[in-house]
């Protein structure tokens, strides 16, 4: 008896002493870019229009800003797109990408995300976004909602808490006009942004039901669910010791650092001095 338990002993302590030896995986690095839509497709409940990013004086904001997120050297970067293939998750577009197209599609993909893996010489490019539709799942059910408060004659309600993303909206296009893109991109992804920066929207359309139907909560529970999504696409492409740049449209950006935060082996960096050069 006492030489198996010596013999164990034996077995396990080299073992244990080689896990302590052992240094724990490099996190992954991710940096979320939370950008303004640049060629507006008019999906959200407020839309900027936003001046032409062809332009050359835009261009050159645009090439600075790739310039400062190079200085994170990143090896993947991730968009807001659904992959054609999920068991890769690789963008489909993108090997397609030459430079010559910054200069006729403003989409922030090509002109953000696809201009800086080009220019780092990335072939990791994921499309991580996980997106509902018919047949699907409705991720964002604002129509329940909307339903709700007309029906209840709460559409006051509605206005009061949609007036501080309106006015938002609104001085966006007009400071956009005057300030770089870096700048404007550096202020949409402070954490204590007044619109991206917190859920006080979302969590406001929790009012927005009753002991029967509980439509904002549903559309509560949805989009926390999407975003989920997208974070779990973004883990099972990581590999320890990767830096990532995550360019998805800036409402994303809370839960998406959320989970970041709060993974084990995941590390948030904040853009915003990449993005303001210093």
């Amino acid at each position: 008896m006492l030489k198996t338990l010596a013999l164990i002993a034996a077995l396990t302590v080299p073992s244990a002493a080689l896990a302590q030896a052992l240094p724990p995986p490099e996190p992954v690095r991710v940096m979320i870019v939370g950008t303004v839509h640049f060629d507006n497709p008019g999906q959200d409940l407020n839309n900027a229009t936003m001046d032409p990013v062809t332009t050359p004086a835009k261009q050159a904001e645009l090439a600075a800003v790739a310039a400062g997120l190079a200085r994170f050297h990143p090896t993947a970067v991730a968009v807001e797109r659904e992959a054609a293939d999920p068991s890769t998750l690789l963008d489909q577009r993108y090997p397609a990408f030459t430079p010559d197209m910054l200069l006729t599609n403003p989409d922030e993909r090509y002109q953000v995300a696809y201009r800086l893996a080009h220019n780092e010489g990335l072939d990791r490019v994921y499309a991580i976004d996980e997106q509902g539709g018919e047949g699907r799942r409705d991720y964002f059910p604002f129509g329940k909602v909307s339903d709700w408060f007309t029906a209840h004659h709460r559409e006051a309600g509605f206005e009061a808490l949609n007036s501080q993303i309106a006015a938002y909206t609104a001085d966006l296009e007009v400071r956009q006009r005057t300030v770089t893109i870096g700048a404007l991109l550096a202020d949409t992804n402070r954490p204590d942004h007044p619109v991206h920066g917190s859920l006080g929207f979302y969590y406001g359309l929790l009012t927005f039901g009753d002991g029967v139907e509980q439509p904002g909560a549903e559309l509560n529970a949805g989009w926390y669910e999407r975003n989920a999504r997208i974070f779990v696409k973004l883990m099972s492409v990581a590999r320890p010791g990767d830096r990532i740049v995550v360019v998805f449209g800036a409402g994303h950006a809370y839960w998406l650092r959320h989970f970041v935060q709060n993974t084990p082996g995941f590390e948030l960096v904040d853009p915003v001095p990449y993005l303001t050069g210093t």
